[in-house]
C-alpha cells in the first residue's frame, strides 16, 4: 500500500524557535553531518569537529572538540553510555570521549584499542580477506563507520566496509564481528528492547539479525544470525528508525520512499505502507512518541502520525533550510510528545540548526502557544 501525502495542517502547528550557526570561519566545515541530544547538551559534528550547544541556557556554545586529525575525515554519528561519548569516524575508526566538570570533552580511547589489536595480531586466524591480497584484523572496520546505537551496555557499529560489530560499551572490547553483512555500504543501524538488530544498506535492502547459540571453534558461542531480508526500496537506504515498542520500523532511502514494516505475531516485519511526499532523498528519521520525523535532501522535514485507519498522514512540513536536511534529533522526551507538544532538532549541509517546536491539540489547547 502506497500513499502520496498532503499535507493536514489545520491539527499541528509548527514554528522555529532557534537557529544556530556552526562557529567556523571556513565555509567548507560549515556542514552539519550528524545531531544528538545527551543530559541537556546538543552534539552537533561538522567533518572531524563536534560543537556543543546548552540547551539549557539558550543554546549558549559549550565546546568545540576533535582529534586534531584532520585525515580522520567527517564525523558519521554520535552516541552515548553513561557518562561517555562514542564517535563513528571516516577514518574506520570508532572514538571515546569523556566530558569533564568544566564541561571541555577529552579522548579517552580509540576503538578497536592498541591493546585489543596487538593481543589479536598475534593469531593468523584473527584476520579476514578484506580486498583481494588485503587483510585485516576481524575487530577493525576497514572503511567508514557510518553509524553506532547503544542498546543495554552493548554498542552496535555499521560501516561501508559492509559488516556490523558489537562491542562492550564499558570495557570497549570487540565482541563480534558480522562480515559481509550487505552487498553493499552499510549506513543505518537500529535495535529494539529484545536484541532484534536492523541494518540498512546501499544495496536497498534492510537485514533483521537475532542473536543465536552456535557451535565456534568447539565452543558454544552467541553469535548473530540473519533472520531475514526486507525488500520494497529501489534503491540505496538511507535511515531507519524504531516507535517505542519495537512494533514499527521505518525506513528511509534516495528513492524518496519512507517504507513502514509492521511486526507481526509471529515477531516478523512486513511491510505495511510506503509514505510519499518528500521530492528529493530522505536522510534521516527519527520516531519521537507517536510521531514520526523526516528530514530530506528536498531541505524540509515532515511530521507524520497514525491515524485511526492505521495509515500514517503528514501532519506538518517544516520549511526553512537552505541545503539537504542531514540529521535530526529529539530535543524534548517521548513522553511530551504524547502530550501534544515536540521539540525537534534539524541539521543542514550548510551548517545551520534550527530547532522546532511543534503543537497538535490534545486538549483544545493548542492556540495558547500562538497568540
Amino acid at each position: 500500500m502506497s500513499h502520496l501525502h498532503s499535507v493536514s495542517s489545520e491539527a499541528f502547528k509548527h514554528h522555529c524557535i532557534a537557529s544556530l550557526k556552526i562557529p567556523s570561519p571556513d565555509p567548507h566545515h560549515m556542514i552539519i553531518s550528524c545531531l544528538a541530544v545527551h543530559n541537556n547538551l546538543l552534539y552537533a559534528a561538522s567533518l572531524n569537529e563536534i560543537n556543543v550547544f546548552d540547551l539549557i541556557s539558550d543554546y549558549s556554545h559549550v565546546d568545540t572538540f576533535s582529534n586534531d586529525l584532520s585525515s580522520s575525515g567527517s564525523v558519521k554519528s554520535i552516541t552515548f553510555h553513561i557518562t561517555k561519548i562514542f564517535t563513528a569516524h571516516q577514518d574506520c575508526k570508532i572514538r571515546v570521549w569523556k566530558i569533564t566538570a568544566s564541561r571541555q570533552h577529552q579522548l579517552v580511547s580509540t576503538l578497536p584499542t592498541v591493546k585489543d589489536r596487538l593481543i589479536r595480531s598475534v593469531l593468523p586466524n584473527n584476520y579476514v580477506t578484506v580486498r583481494r591480497h588485503k587483510k585485516r584484523l576481524w575487530l577493525e572496520h576497514w572503511d567508514a563507520v557510518s553509524d553506532l546505537v547503544v542498546k543495554q551496555g552493548l554498542m552496535y557499529s555499521v560501516s561501508w566496509d559492509r559488516s556490523f560489530k558489537i562491542w562492550n560499551a564499558s570495557n570497549y572490547k570487540c565482541l563480534e564481528s558480522v562480515n559481509k553483512a550487505h552487498e553493499d555500504a552499510v549506513n543505518a543501524v537500529v535495535v529494539s528492547d529484545n536484541g532484534v538488530v536492523y541494518t540498512g544498506s546501499a544495496d536497498g535492502r534492510i537485514r533483521v539479525w537475532e542473536r543465536s547459540v552456535v557451535d565456534h571453534n568447539k565452543e558454544r558461542k552467541s553469535r548473530h544470525m540473519l533472520v531475514t531480508t526486507l525488500v520494497k526500496h529501489r534503491s540505496t537506504v538511507n535511515a531507519l528508525a524504531l516507535n517505542g515498542d519495537g512494533s514499527l520500523l521505518f525506513s528511509g532511502g534516495c528513492d524518496r520512499w519512507i517504507v513502514v514494516w509492521e511486526r507481526e505475531r509471529d515477531h516478523r516485519m512486513v511491510f505495511a505502507e510506503a509514505l510519499w511526499g518528500h521530492t528529493g532523498a530522505v536522510l534521516c528519521l527519527i520516531n519521537v512518541g507517536d510521531l514520526l520525523a523526516s528530514g530530506s535532501a528536498d531541505r524540509t522535514v515532515r511530521i507524520w502520525q497514525r491515524g485511526k485507519e492505521n495509515c500514517y498522514r503528514c501532519m506538518a512540513f517544516l520549511e526553512g533550510h537552505e541545503k539537504p536536511v542531514k540529521s535530526l534529533v529529539a530535543i524534548s522526551s517521548s513522553s511530551s510528545a504524547f502530550n501534544g507538544i515536540v521539540s525537534i532538532g534539524s541539521g543542514s549541509l550548510n551548517g545551520e540548526i534550527k530547532v522546532w517546536d511543534v503543537y497538535w491539540d490534545n486538549n483544545n489547547n493548542l492556540n495558547k502557544k500562538f497568540i
